[in-house]
């Protein structure tokens, strides 16, 4: 096979690289700068397809190297990277072309598609990532390229606040993943990322060492910090400054770099639990308090945003309980939601009011003893489709998957449970919980087939692991619980205070403001 199909992922970045340049040669000419980034688009999407086609007819590959002593780029063809960068064209296409229109007639039209071209370019460059040099460089260069964005509006003194608490963020998870990765390249004695990740699958058990789990804590520090994680979550809530494409594209692409790196280097975090289960509690956690916070927001971009991180922290515990491929369905599937979200959040207002109206317990809702009935039908009926077509019985890890997925399930079920008809509209609502329950599991199979060869397909073992998956479905069921009653409790003085600290996320911004405000005296207020 020629080696030149190897490098075929690398016209993607390429093109996009071509546009952000072209861009900047004609700064006063946005119609054709904009005709030449959307043709890139086009073409980095022809060139993802290429790659698919390429795996299809190959299989799983590297590039030659262009580097010395095993340090510098490579391009790695597999289903991960064929996934993200499929992913990330679609929706960097659609945000180019979208983009059109909404800064018709701005003079920084033109800087603005070359910023988007360069962003894309940086992005798809570390998802086709084949060694750790290339896989650090294009992680720091994505979030550079995303700053330039964020500052597209230098006169917007939030935007500027939320740019520079991102800008310090981005560079804390830098210096932990550069730190993580020369202690990998030290330990393996190869910056090949195929090559390390077969060597940590021939590890025999109980042979992590100290190294290795330290690396693999400071990985999952930069994921958290990349996607956003409590505490270090306040910035993303206030990127909403930014112009709408922006806004859609971080959140359907850039957000989704923290888990990718797990994923990427998934057979290295199964040789160290704790880093797991630091990711695991952190992430569940996360995703517990910016769901409830999400609740109390009245802007619509702003409940997009505590969603995200919401959703983040839930992909992040998808990975810490060993769901590597579940995980890697769910920032696929969530990126393409999430940009539609974004730019369509103007008919997004009332299906989001719509969700928050039913999740907190409407003017019609039936007793508590009746919504906790249907919270249990729904997850005893998703837990037992999910055990007659999964082998899940000696997998505790999905098993919680799917309860959770069964809690959300009942509060979406129901509004239909409770029509007029009575038992009809509890047959009917049990009928879409069945469909949607064996779509779940489906979906479920169907990824850990596909992507089996990439990544890992683990149950965790041990009394840790064990506890931290009796914790999650514990407190996804009270959160439950407290939305199905909020009706009861809102009212209340305690609920009005709660309320009201969860409407400011616990002012933990408030405190990141005050670090800024000390830390630059002349940032903008």
């Amino acid at each position: 096979m020629p080696a030149f199909q190897a490098f075929i992922p690398y016209l993607a970045p390429l093109v996009m690289l071509a546009a952000a340049v072209h861009a900047g040669r004609h700064p006063d000419d946005p119609r054709r700068v904009q005709r030449f980034a959307e043709a890139s688009g086009v073409a980095a999407l022809v060139v993802a397809l290429a790659t698919l086609l390429e795996l299809l007819l190959g299989g799983r590959q590297t590039s030659p190297l262009i580097g010395v002593a095993g340090l510098g780029l490579s391009a790695r063809i597999d289903a991960l990277s064929v996934s993200m960068l499929l992913l990330v064209a679609v929706v960097g296409l659609v945000v180019l072309r979208f983009s059109r229109n909404y800064l018709a007639g701005d003079p920084g039209q033109p800087r603005f598609a070359g910023g988007l071209a360069l962003t894309l370019a940086a992005v798809m460059a570390l998802v086709i990532a084949g060694n750790l040099v290339q896989l650090l460089l294009a992680f720091v260069a994505t979030s550079l390229a995303l700053h330039r964005l964020l500052l597209f509006y230098p006169n917007r003194p939030k935007a500027v606040i939320a740019a520079r608490k991102k800008f310090l963020v981005a560079r804390l998870a830098d210096l932990a993943l550069a730190a993580s990765l020369a202690v990998i390249w030290l330990r393996f004695g190869t910056a090949d990322i195929a090559a390390i990740a077969e060597a940590a699958k021939a590890a025999p058990p109980g042979a992590t060492d100290t190294a290795l789990v330290a690396a693999a804590i400071l990985l999952a520090l930069a994921a958290m910090l990349k996607s956003a994680q409590f505490p270090s979550h306040g910035w993303l809530p206030e990127i909403v400054e930014t112009p709408t494409p922006v806004s859609a594209l971080l959140h359907a692409g850039i957000i989704n770099a923290g888990g990718f790196l797990v994923l990427r280097l998934a057979d290295v975090m199964l040789l160290a639990p704790p880093a797991l289960h630091l990711l695991a509690l952190v992430g569940g956690f996360t995703a517990l308090f910016a769901s409830a916070v999400m609740l109390t927001q009245p802007a619509v971009k702003i409940q997009l945003a505590w969603s995200t991180i919401a959703q983040m922290g839930f992909m992040l515990f998808q990975c810490g309980i060993g769901a590597f491929s579940i995980a890697l369905l769910h920032i696929l599937a969530h990126s393409l939601y999430k940009a539609h979200a974004f730019l369509s959040s103007g008919t997004a207002v009332a299906a989001i009011r719509a969700t928050a109206r039913t999740q907190a317990g409407g003017r019609d809702a039936r007793s508590p003893a009746w919504r906790v009935a249907l919270v249990g039908a729904a997850v005893a009926l998703v837990a037992a489709v999910a055990w007659l077509l999964l082998p899940i019985a000696a997998d505790p890890a999905s098993l919680t998957l799917a309860g959770i997925f069964g809690l959300g399930l009942a509060l979406l079920a129901l509004p239909a449970a409770e029509g007029r008809d009575g038992v009809g509209s509890l047959v009917a609502a049990l009928g879409t919980a069945l469909a949607a329950s064996l779509a779940y599991a489906l979906l479920h199979a169907g990824a850990n087939h596909l992507f089996a060869a990439e990544l890992p397909v683990a149950s965790l073992q041990g009394a840790v692991a064990e506890a931290i998956l009796i914790l999650a479905f514990a407190s996804f069921a009270l959160l439950a619980l407290l939305q199905l009653t909020a009706h009861r409790w809102i009212a209340t003085p305690a609920g009005r205070a709660a309320r009201i600290h969860l409407a400011n996320g616990l002012y933990l911004d408030a405190f990141a403001d005050r670090f800024m405000a000390k830390a630059q005296p002349n940032l903008p207020s």
